[in-house]
């Protein structure tokens, strides 16, 4: 015989699953505007129906219901969508990163420019023109000294400002990789609370949502995988377990960075082991990115055998020094960590690569071998001070000739001390003569290469080489700026490309995930109906069972 009192437990039930679902909705409602936040459903089944099965079950005509229950509380997430959405996070981090390091490079060059360097020379060559138009003119030659001074000036200034923003981005790796050892351990940290509260049966859906946040961020730096494992005890069937997070080599190889509540930490070393700041070596130049070094801080490795099916490089190893993953292990053009090193600087099977040792190398190059050509013509001309009648050609260096590169090129302090030692005239003792000015004016039309030059002075041939795979001085400095405009142009374009997929994707997840505020006020009327509803029954069982409590017996009174 069924219970007197079973339409009140079963409209009892109703109530408290109809009170769970609207409390659910306005949990959703106060987060519709929170980062990262998934909605949240609160899954209904029946109850078992009456009678239960059993040798003493009554017999009764069909299955009497006895009302419902809360399953679980669920957040609407689409896991595919997430690992499509990291994917573009990870390649608009880095082109993000990328596109900002050579638009400082831009506006160190700022060309096409009245104060660059293609204009020093330009200025630098009419001085000189000048002064084979009035070669016994002093005030012309103190001109080309000062179009010389600037054309230095420019050189220093340019290579002294890019060596400065490649500090910066030294400095900028250091700081990102504490960003990235913060995110892992926070990481971490959410997956011990998760670890805590899962083997008793609860879902931790906001802790999912704050530990996916991260994972998303870690993503930005990093290109990183995850697996789940899960809690055990009594955990919810739906309950998502702790995260393994990995970093994937280049080579298909998973770095485990995070297991459970352990983390391990990075760190971002130059070639010499040392961790990448703003200090210089001995030779004057910053040390280049060596390898992004692994290490856990108790050297106690993680179980790995539950990866199975994964290619697992375990670096924890009891050392304190980690295992080191150079540049050939990083995947390309993902994260912002790689466009730091991308842009600072790297060694590549002995060769110096990166975006400004490059753009400082080609300054280096096209500074030395101007020096160089521009020394060896002027020495073989002759100056005003030329009375030796046996001389061929006093001029002498018009730059030191110790300038090691762009950084510190200046003007012979011989040329400066005594503007009538410029080598202007082609032959001796000639004072009207400004034919060799000429020939200095017009180098700005040689290309210089491998292949010799031939200027002819006085009846002997000089013979000019250079390091600018012919190309004219400008011309050489010309496709300095055009090449970093090509890759400027590829970072915008790949950046807006990556921009534009990863909205689409976020608009996805968002129509599945984020919260309607008009879909929850329709479920917030559906809830309080539903409420009303099984409240309304209590009203009625309450007046039935009144009527028999109260009513029955009680015939002729």
């Amino acid at each position: 015989m069924r219970s007197t009192f079973m339409g009140l437990e079963t409209s009892k039930k109703g109530l408290f699953v109809q009170q769970s679902a609207l409390y659910t909705t306005g949990h959703n409602i106060s987060n519709a505007n929170t980062d990262g936040y998934s909605r949240q459903r609160v899954n209904m089944s029946a109850t078992p129906g009456y009678p239960y099965p059993g040798l003493n079950s009554p017999t009764y005509p069909g299955h009497l219901g006895t009302g419902v229950e809360v399953t679980s509380i669920q957040r609407i997430r689409d896991e595919f969508i997430d690992r499509q959405y990291r994917q573009e996070t990870g390649k608009l981090g880095y082109w993000e990163s990328t596109l900002n390091s050579i638009n400082q490079a831009e506006d160190i060059l700022s060309e096409p420019s009245k104060f660059g360097i293609n204009q020093s020379f330009s200025d630098f060559w009419k001085a000189f023109q000048d002064v084979a138009t009035n070669p016994e003119d002093t005030a012309a030659r103190k001109v080309a000294i000062a179009k010389a001074e600037a054309l230095s000036d420019s050189f220093n200034y340019n290579y002294t400002q890019l060596e400065t923003i490649q500090g910066n981005l030294g400095n900028e790796i250091n700081v990102t990789t504490k960003d990235v050892n913060s995110l892992l351990k926070k990481i971490a940290v959410v997956n011990e609370q998760i670890m805590v509260m899962e083997p008793n049966g609860y879902v931790t859906n906001d802790l999912y949502d704050t530990r996916d946040l991260l994972i998303d961020e870690l993503n930005e730096y990093l290109p990183v995988s995850f697996e789940r494992v899960p809690s055990g005890g009594n955990a919810n069937p739906i309950a998502e377990g702790s995260l393994t997070v990995f970093y994937k080599t280049a080579q298909g190889e998973s770095v485990i960075l995070v297991h459970g509540k352990e983390h391990a930490e990075i760190a971002m070393n130059d070639i010499a082991g040392n961790e990448i700041d703003s200090a210089m070596g001995n030779d004057g130049k910053y040390e280049l990115f060596g390898g992004m070094n692994i290490k856990w801080s108790d050297n106690t490795p993680p179980n790995v055998a539950i990866f199975p099916n994964i290619n697992i490089v375990n670096p924890l190893v009891p050392s304190t020094l980690g295992e080191n993953y150079d540049y050939t292990r990083f995947e390309k053009a993902k994260g912002k960590l790689m466009a730091l090193v991308d842009a600072y600087g790297y060694n590549d099977g002995g060769v110096t690569k990166g975006i400004y040792p490059e753009l400082l190398g080609e300054l280096n190059t096209l500074a030395k071998s101007f020096v160089d050509v521009f020394n060896r013509v002027h020495g073989a001309g002759y100056s005003l001070n030329s009375t030796n009648a046996t001389a061929n050609g006093d001029g002498g260096n018009f730059f030191d000739p110790n300038s090691t590169g762009a950084k510190d090129i200046k003007v012979a302090a011989r040329i400066l001390n005594d503007p009538k030692a410029i080598a202007a005239s082609s032959g001796k003792g000639e004072e009207g003569n400004g034919k060799w000015a000429t020939e200095l004016a017009n180098l700005q039309f040689k290309g210089i290469g491998a292949t010799a030059i031939n200027i002819t002075v006085g009846g002997t041939t000089i013979d000019v080489t250079g390091n600018l795979d012919g190309a004219t001085f400008q011309g050489f400095y010309s496709g300095i700026v055009g090449d970093l405009a090509v890759k400027g142009q590829e970072a915008i374009r790949l950046e807006y490309n990556s921009e534009t997929l990863r909205l689409q994707i976020e608009n996805n997840r968002a129509s599945m995930s984020s919260v309607s505020l008009d879909e929850e006020m329709s479920n917030m009327i559906t809830f309080q109906q539903a409420y009303n509803a099984n409240a309304r029954m209590i009203t009625v069982v309450d007046e039935t069972l009144d009527k028999i409590i109260n009513g029955m017996g009680r015939v002729g009174l």
